[in-house]
């Protein structure tokens, strides 16, 4: 089942939009791998983009600092990006370090000629440590550079030397401050809340020419708890630079790039590099959920199995080739749109047996997102075919197990059930994303936006939530509520199997 939301076609922006993009890194290097070229390269390819890096500084750093840095000359630099353009094209161009006012003025000349469709310019004065990586000198050449710029992506320091202003502490005025950069420049400008206190993390984007829906378009976010923030700066822009390649839409850009990068911060403990401020993980979305405690390994190894199934169906395998008839995907999305209604009445009821407000916020919200998933069928799909039949026996038998699950009064029993939706459903979809991406994305594939929907880092987090919190129950359920979580959620696995072959059945 689907809660993934089908994201709508969008308009294009200067060139045509590449199926891999071919993206430029200037910038930086970091030898520890958490930030400047390093990282872009990571934040491109974790986007199904090709990087390439032209160097223009070298660092001696690591997670607790910069101790120096060396800038080769800008000859070279030149020589470096006119390789490059001379042979391949460059869909996008992500902007990092460039140290001294000779290196801005050669990349300034470089995008004058070669104009990119797509520049994102990530004006790296101040390092998230404190550390300066721009000389005061460079400053006003750095200004010169920006109005070259379709994006540009200063911390809040950078974005107060830039306006020449003092550092705002609150959201409205690192938003006023956004406003006066954007009317400066032309460009867009994507103004982070990262640097302020307290839990929320907003992040925004800054127009004041009317290229986007709003002056102001506001993402919000809660802040991840972790020191490991090197490199999110670099990340973030490189990330953006890639998906704005391929979408040709900055709204929808940051929508993608914002949940992949809290996820990125949540899962850097994994890594374990270095005792100071350490890296994202840039590939955390390509790890399958596993869980941390035994109960969820056992639910898991139940998993396993019906996903061997899932994958041996001829839907999904023709879902994957391309070439599964219309009408047996026409069928799925109808069944799905009517199992979505179903399925947010039962997440409506999980979330008033939660006992925490955290909890509850998380199965109202997936609820909510079943909702919105189910217009957005109706909408870009189904409201274009024709009518495909009403509720269908699987679907029927699923809601109705889901249904009684909730009328059991048990939370623990009602998460189990609810779980394989998520999980199943984000194995299935990885899988099938990574091996669409593995061809190439080939073109004309008929289901090539809906597997794109697949890499959908919101969803992936949601799921690893879910199944945290269903672990947790079943650490904290009666030996008896956990056999009746177990039973809840292999029949629900087993009606995940039966959902993806009912299109065949019914053909």
């Amino acid at each position: 089942m689907s809660s993934i939301t089908v994201l709508p076609q969008v308009r294009e922006t200067g060139a045509a939009l590449s199926r891999i993009p071919r993206v430029l890194s200037i910038a930086g290097s970091d030898p520890s791998g958490g930030a400047g070229i390093q990282a872009d390269l990571k934040s491109i390819a974790a986007h199904g983009g090709y990087g390439m890096a032209a160097i223009t500084a070298l660092t001696a750093q690591n997670t607790r600092g910069v101790q120096a840095v060396h800038v080769p000359p800008a000859d070279f630099l030149a020589q470096q990006l006119d390789a490059i353009s001379e042979d391949i094209t460059v869909d996008a161009v992500k902007i990092g370090m460039l140290g001294e006012a000779a290196v801005i003025e050669v990349v300034r000349a470089w995008l004058e000629k070669a104009r990119p469709a797509v520049v994102v310019l990530d004006p790296v004065m101040v390092a998230t440590s404190g550390d300066r990586l721009l000389q005061e000198s460079a400053e006003t050449a750095l200004r010169a550079l920006l109005p070259l710029a379709d994006l540009i992506t200063p911390n809040l320091a950078e974005l107060a030397i830039l306006v020449g202003e003092e550092q705002q502490s609150t959201w409205a005025g690192a938003l006023d401050q956004g406003r006066r950069l954007a009317r400066a420049t032309g460009a867009t400008v994507l103004v982070k809340g990262g640097h302020l206190a307290g839990r929320d993390c907003p992040d925004a984007l800054v127009d004041t020419s009317g290229r986007l829906s709003a002056e102001v378009v506001e993402l919000p976010g809660e802040r991840v708890a972790t020191r490991n923030s090197h490199g999110t700066g670099c990340s973030l822009s490189s990330a953006m630079a890639t998906i704005q390649a391929r979408l040709g839409h900055w709204e929808a850009s940051l929508r993608e790039v914002k949940p992949w990068l809290a996820g990125a911060l949540a899962a850097s403990g994994q890594l374990s590099v270095g005792t100071g401020n350490g890296p994202v993980h840039h590939f955390h979305h390509q790890d399958v959920p596993r869980p941390e405690g035994a109960f969820g390994r056992q639910l898991w190894a139940d998993a396993e199995d019906y996903l061997e199934d899932i994958f041996a169906l001829p839907f999904i395998q023709a879902l994957a080739a391309g070439n599964l008839s219309e009408s047996e995907f026409a069928y799925y999305l109808a069944q799905d749109a009517i199992y979505l209604n179903g399925y947010s009445r039962v997440l409506a009821r999980t979330s008033a047996l939660a006992p925490t407000e955290a909890e509850q916020l998380f199965w109202a919200g997936s609820a909510q997102q079943c909702l919105e998933v189910e217009s957005e069928l109706h909408r870009s799909w189904l409201s274009t075919r024709p009518a495909q039949g009403g509720l269908g026996p699987v679907t029927k038998t699923y809601v109705d197990h889901l249904t009684a699950a909730s009328a059991s009064g048990s939370y623990a029993v009602l998460t189990a059930a609810v779980l394989p939706c998520f999980w199943l459903y984000a194995e299935v979809g990885r899988t099938l994303h990574a091996g669409f991406v593995a061809a190439g994305e080939p073109a004309g594939h008929p289901y090539a936006d809906w597997l794109r929907t697949y890499a959908d880092e919101a969803f992936a987090a949601a799921t690893r939530r879910a199944v945290a919190i269903v672990d947790e129950a079943g650490r904290n359920a009666s030996e008896t509520e956990r056999t009746a979580m177990v039973t809840a959620f292999r029949h629900s696995c087993r009606l995940e199997v039966e959902f993806f072959d009912a299109p065949r059945l019914h053909s």
